[in-house]
């Protein structure tokens, strides 16, 4: 077909081309095509309607159809024409490149957010007391004030801002943007114990215990108050909460792998890289460990499966160690307020992973980049529309004679493509032709069919029942 050829078929689109033969083919093809309308509609349809429905009907088509890479490229052709337009491809490739660079890197940021991103900083505990004298009755029927004291426990974390790099200016000013969250003292600790003089508050009143539970009530500080002029020694217990949990080893595991406290996967996988090291998996079954003499005297066994670490590390991990504090409560002169530091390492959310969970579910400029393709797409295509206008007038100005006859053997094979009837287009065009019995037979059957249908539309609006 001459579309193939580059041939543009579209109605309209050039001035003064014929596009379904000669008017008598046309009007021939419109005389046949009207019945068939009629009968598959039941009612004529306005030919402006129906080609506004059909472009409207292929503008949904173009709209549902999804672009492809392919759909951006300049082809060759008009790079030869137009040499400038490889600075277009150039800037293709190189958005294609970035593209793919910061895919890979999306999908290095799903694997690093997957495990637990913590960094260290510097928690500061005051531990600080006052004291209250107590007041003699001045007269009589005046309540007698008792001496206490209180206890105040607080903290906050230090903004280590010595070091500055511009990785982490960045970060500050990014934080200053969006401040993060801060956190409470106690969210720091799973329990709190506070243990006084038993020889002076007894056994039932010595102790001042806080555990967490799912519904605790952050708080910033813990306070505790008790009569008592005397100089009290208090014990304070603290225990981290860390997040993913970690354990004490056993002393023998802890002098195996090299390290006393840490997570329950590291603490397999420092198992398993010991394993590997030191050749310890069955040459048979490779499921089997062979045990050598440190491992038989943890785990008291000469042969283990590899399935069976978990269940045999249970018994050898512990709860960490409390975080031990002592501080003697005494009255001073003046009744100032004593206060103590005290400086622990503690893990934090590494800040970055908000970030990178922000970059990853942001979709800010999702629907401008989305335009702007769909706006080079619409260029390619206007592109390729006047290449295509240019083959067509390039190939008649070579050839007018040779290109009129091919193009009008084309439009007669496509014309005869899009009718339904498929018959002889010559003979069609005469007159004689549709004084035929069977066109006369078509005709009748039209008319009965029509009768019948307002006939029945007749009745059934006048209630009206034929039987």
């Amino acid at each position: 077909m001459m579309q193939q050829r580059g041939m543009p078929m579209q109605q309209g689109r050039y001035p003064n081309t014929p596009q379904h033969g000669t008017p008598q083919q046309a009007a021939a093809m419109r005389q046949r095509q009207m019945p068939s309308q009629m009968m598959h509609a039941g009612t004529p349809m306005n030919m402006q309607q129906q080609q506004q429905a059909a472009a409207a009907a292929r503008q949904q088509q173009m709209a549902r159809k999804k672009k492809r890479y392919a759909d951006k490229l300049v082809p060759p052709s008009v790079r030869d024409l137009v040499p400038e337009s490889q600075a277009y491809m150039d800037l293709l490739a190189f958005e294609q490149k970035l593209d793919s660079t910061i895919m890979r890197k999306k999908l290095d940021i799903q694997e690093a957010l997957k495990r637990p991103l913590k960094m260290k900083k510097r928690l500061r505990i005051y531990i600080s007391h006052t004291f209250t004298p107590g007041k003699e009755p001045e007269k009589e029927g005046d309540e007698a004030a008792v001496p206490m004291w209180e206890l105040r426990v607080e903290g906050r974390l230090l903004d280590e801002t010595g070091n500055a790099t511009p990785a982490s200016d960045n970060l500050q000013a990014a934080n200053r943007a969006n401040p993060p969250v801060k956190r409470k003292f106690s969210s720091f600790f799973k329990s709190l114990v506070i243990e006084l003089d038993k020889d002076i508050y007894g056994p039932d009143n010595h102790l001042v215990e806080w555990h967490r539970t799912p519904q605790t009530n952050e708080t910033d500080g813990f306070q505790v108050k008790r009569p008592g002029d005397k100089p009290v020694t208090a014990k304070i217990m603290l225990l981290l909460d860390y997040q993913p949990m970690r354990f004490k080893l056993h002393p023998r595991l802890a002098k195996l792998l090299g390290f006393a406290c840490d997570t329950r996967p590291k603490i397999v996988e420092a198992l398993w890289q010991y394993i590997k090291t030191h050749s310890l998996q069955d040459a048979t079954d490779r499921d089997v460990i062979n045990c050598d003499r440190y491992l038989q005297e943890i785990f008291m066994t000469p042969k283990m499966r590899f399935m069976e670490i978990p269940q045999r590390l249970h018994p050898l991990l512990q709860q960490p160690d409390h975080l031990t504090l002592h501080h003697t409560i005494e009255q001073s002169e003046g009744n100032e307020k004593n206060t103590a530091c005290y400086d622990i390492e503690v893990e934090v959310d590494d800040p970055i992973k908000a970030h990178m969970t922000s970059f990853m579910t942001s979709q800010t400029h999702l629907q401008d980049i989305g335009a702007l393709d769909q706006k080079i797409y619409d260029i390619v295509d206007q592109i390729n529309e006047w290449k295509t206008r240019r083959d067509f007038y390039v190939r008649f100005a070579d050839a007018p004679h040779e290109f009129i006859q091919e193009w009008l053997i084309s439009q007669a094979q496509d014309l005869k493509g899009m009718s339904e009837y498929g018959g002889e287009g010559e003979i069609e065009r005469k007159a004689e032709y549709y004084f035929q019995p069977s066109v006369q037979e078509g005709v009748f059957r039209y008319i009965y069919q029509r009768v019948q249908q307002k006939r029945a539309e007749l009745e059934q609006s006048l209630g009206v029942r034929n039987n």
